[in-house]
């Protein structure tokens, strides 16, 4: 039984960091693909950042890579988005997802290709 579990949001004025982590359990072999989506309530969930382990790479949509870094802590297999310089437009709905692919996924901002999913940690920015 595969399970996400995120923690790291909170209420936080603009300017301000965040450090958001996601606990994956009970998958037998790791992921090769955890990514990191938001959502805000009207709008389509959206891709911030992903870190392909095949690739050893951290991926980026362009308006975030500035402020926003995704690694892993491949023992404890916890994965991490840290956020710097918070905008009141980050707020949203954090969630991290993990494929169960051997390979890549075609376009890691694809939320379907993500088999397992956690709750999402609430991020507010005012």
């Amino acid at each position: 039984h595969v399970q996400l579990v995120e923690s790291g949001g909170g209420s936080v004025q603009p300017g301000v960091s965040l450090r958001l982590s996601c606990v994956l359990s009970g998958h037998s072999r790791g992921s090769n693909c955890v990514g990191w989506f938001r959502q805000t309530p009207g709008k389509e969930r959206e891709g911030v950042a992903a870190f392909d382990v095949l690739g050893g790479t951290a991926l980026y949509v362009d308006s975030m890579k500035d402020r926003f870094t995704t690694s892993r802590d491949d023992i404890e297999d916890i994965w991490y988005l840290q956020m710097n310089d918070l905008k009141p437009e980050d707020t949203a709905r954090y969630y991290c997802a993990a494929g169960r692919s051997i390979y890549r996924p075609p376009n890691w901002t694809d939320y379907g290709w993500y088999v397992d999913r956690g709750q999402g940690t609430q991020v507010t920015v005012s």
